[in-house]
């Protein structure tokens, strides 16, 4: 009976060993150019694909995003520096292979393009986790629900007024009941007026935030929160630079609009200085560069033992399931580049919140004959 459950163990283990990987880089074409005030002007957005294929020929599916820029510094760090780690290893070995990543590259890539490249390796290997179970993600990651709150995050600051008053009607359309617009006008006073006309146009009882792209120093974001606080803000995200801790916690004993960011936070070790420093209302961790599924949930785990909501940025096609599965969620961003278009399975809402995907594994499943013809190149 013994060597029958050790020849089980030998055979279950052979079978999650990596037997190859691969790497693959999209650069993908937006409908129309979309700015904000601190990145300018975007034209396309990039998609890193990890792919890991194990003994037994299971494949878990893994990507990063970028906004358009550093792409190519990625695909090197994976084809160079991790694949080279991860033949042979036991994929579900996910934290061991986390936290062996890190080591063997901390000198040269604590945060930053580290944590995409490990972002994209470690959704892969939570892919394969959660095929092998047979489950979707919400319930592998946690469980509590398979819907989430959400909004529609536009990125707009170049749109006209009545530009941008025409695309929030159409995120009305679409069934979202929350939305929020970029900030960060040279005048002051053009935001405030764009605050205004949208909260006139939505009303009351549609859930409104303001994003400035860390564009402002601490003064110029008092001045502009407590402008438009008349307007019923539920957050007011990334109104300085990240790094300055302290000053946020200057704005947001300024103001009454509560203070949100995390986008730009690539180590759990810096959100647990924003924790403790910057008086936030609500975390934004982002699967794409803060060490993937397991990198989210850490963040989530501190803003759970902190009483604050957690919510995601970016890439809603995975973290509709990661948000769903928390029962302290705040609010899922579906944002303005549109990876979920390149899916099998688009963004689906009910009664204003999003739907996360029942399909074992993490629910995102490219479209190769949609996404092919915008590889750039692959190894």
């Amino acid at each position: 009976m013994l060597m029958e459950v050790k020849e089980q163990a030998a055979e279950l283990l052979s079978s999650s060993t990596i037997a190859a990987t691969k790497v693959e880089y999209y650069q993908i074409p937006l409908a129309e150019v979309l700015s904000d005030a601190r990145h300018g002007d975007h034209t396309h957005f990039e998609v890193l694909v990890f792919r890991v294929r194990c003994q037994d020929g299971l494949e878990g599916v893994g990507y990063t995003y970028t906004g358009g820029r550093g792409g190519r510094a990625i695909y090197s760090l994976l084809q160079d520096d991790i694949q080279p780690l991860l033949e042979g290893r036991d994929a579900s070995d996910i934290f061991a292979i986390w936290e062996g990543i890190q080591s063997h590259l901390h000198y040269v890539g604590r945060g930053g393009l580290l944590s995409f490249a490990l972002s994209a390796v470690d959704i892969a290997l939570w892919d394969l986790r959660c095929k092998r179970l047979g489950l979707p993600l919400w319930k592998v990651a946690g469980g509590a629900g398979n819907t989430t709150k959400c909004y529609a995050g536009g990125i707009d600051l170049n749109f006209s007024e009545s530009r941008l008053l025409d695309n929030i009607s159409n995120y009305l359309a679409r069934g979202f009941n929350a939305v929020k617009i970029k900030v960060g006008k040279e005048n002051y006073k053009e935001d405030v007026a764009r605050v205004e006309a949208v909260r006139k146009l939505i009303g009351d009882d549609v859930t409104f935030m303001v994003d400035a792209n860390y564009s402002m120093t601490v003064e110029q974001a008092v001045r502009f929160g407590r402008a438009i606080d008349h307007c019923d803000i539920t957050w007011f995200e990334e109104p300085t630079i990240p790094d300055d801790y302290l000053g946020y916690g200057r704005i947001a004993d300024a103001i009454n609009i509560p203070l949100a960011m995390g986008e730009n936070l690539h180590t759990v070790h810096e959100f647990t200085y924003a924790i403790a420093q910057s008086k936030l209302g609500f975390l934004q961790p982002d699967a794409s560069n803060i060490g993937g599924i397991t990198g989210w949930l850490k963040v989530a785990e501190l803003a759970y033992a902190h009483n604050l909501p957690v919510c995601s940025h970016g890439m809603h096609e995975l973290h509709v399931s990661l948000m769903a599965s928390q029962p302290h969620a705040g609010y899922l961003e579906v944002h303005s580049f549109p990876i979920d278009e390149y899916t099998t399975r688009p963004t689906v809402l009910e009664n204003g919140r999003a739907v996360a995907s029942n399909e074992p594994g993490t629910g995102v499943t490219f479209d190769e004959t949609l996404l092919r013809p915008h590889l750039v190149k692959h190894s």
